[in-house]
């Protein structure tokens, strides 16, 4: 009898990840299932983080499909890897990308490092994107099927020995195809709703998640002229575009145009202001996902999730920058977001913005 391949699915307690598991079984993998818990249980206290709940339903879904499951604690690695980052960044003025640190540090590095170390060489998770491999050996990072829910972009920090170990089961399929698998099959999380937002922040905003770290220091809210028109309580607790959380009452809506972190003050103006637009990015560090390209680059890039592509032409500088000349004007672009560039449907390469 032929040995079954092994393989470790990520069980998040979500339809995706049970869906993932549950393709993997009929492809005829030896399957196991594995709960992360990233949080301590403070934190999860503190700001209601429903792990407790999204763990039960994951071991429901491992009962159901008749597949061992444990869970594995990451906490250290992600307080150090991910919440640190967190928090220094926006303490420097820059708005980070938690999700795609925490697929970089945790779900495709010590998850998949200590799979490794079971003797098991692939993990598996719902994430909406697919991988193509070539015949010389090269890992492609593809959106998903699903164009509404394609979650490529989050993985943009991947490298090749990332890539090459992992499967994504769902994401040749759409998230209906997926969720009417799940009830003819009869998983128990088959109409279980999608998850929200970071988890380790739960239903609390994310400006009273940093107070926990980052101390109020109160300074002026100013136009791009100057002219003072409030206070705010900490310019690091903004993002550029952002509108919520400045109410200075009457008026046109404001939005966060600047932060000028040197005088303490937060630049504002209106919706369609012409500061708040730019055809220039400047990008940090970058990194090719498969094989590298030549620059100049032309290709199409987004600036955050769920944005459309937009042409684009990358070209290093000559003091070794890179820069990114979009062909449409973009709004609120903000430093600390990740740059994702794509070929058509594959993810090529990524940097940190810059400004």
């Amino acid at each position: 009898m032929k040995k079954r391949k092994k393989i470790v699915v990520g069980l998040s307690g979500g339809v995706d990840s049970a869906v993932a598991a549950y393709l993997l079984q009929k492809q005829g993998y030896a399957v196991r299932a594995v709960f992360m818990k990233n949080f301590s249980e403070r934190v999860a206290r503190a700001y209601e983080c429903p792990w407790r709940e999204d763990r039960l339903s994951a071991y429901r879904v491992a009962a159901f499909l008749g597949i061992p499951i444990v869970t594995w604690n990451f906490e250290r690695e992600y307080r150090d890897r991910v919440l640190k980052y967190l928090f220094r960044e926006y303490g420097a003025g820059r708005t980070p990308n938690p999700d795609v640190m925490c697929n970089k540090e945790i779900k495709f590095s010590v998850f998949l490092r200590r799979a490794k170390a079971m003797g098991i060489p692939r993990i598996a998770t719902g994430h909406y994107a697919r991988i193509r491999r070539s015949a010389d050996g090269v890992s492609h990072l593809l959106k998903a099927n699903d164009a509404t829910k394609d979650q490529s972009y989050f993985l943009a920090a991947l490298n090749q020995r990332q890539l090459a170990a992992v499967s994504f089961p769902v994401g040749g399929m759409t998230k209906k195809q997926v969720r009417a698998l799940a009830r003819r099959i009869g998983l128990p999380n088959a109409e279980r709703p999608d998850s929200q937002g970071i988890c380790f922040v739960g239903p609390v905003t994310m400006k009273a998640f940093l107070k926990t770290r980052i101390k109020p220091k109160p300074g002026d809210i100013v136009t791009t002229k100057g002219v003072l028109i409030g206070r705010h309580d900490g310019v690091h607790y903004y993002t550029i575009g952002q509108r919520r959380g400045i109410n200075l009452g009457g008026g046109p809506a404001l939005y966060v145009i600047g932060k000028d972190m040197r005088r303490n003050r937060l630049i504002v103006g209106t919706k369609n202001q012409l500061e708040l637009f730019t055809n220039t990015v400047k990008l940090g560090s970058w990194h090719w996902v498969a094989s590298p390209h030549k620059f100049p680059l032309r290709c199409t890039a987004k600036i955050r999730y769920r944005q459309r592509d937009e042409r684009v032409i990358i070209r290093r500088t000559d003091k070794n920058g890179i820069v990114a000349h979009f062909s449409r004007r973009q709004r609120a672009v903000a430093p600390g977001q990740t740059f994702a560039a794509y070929q058509g449907s594959e993810l090529i390469g990524s940097a940190t913005i810059v400004e």
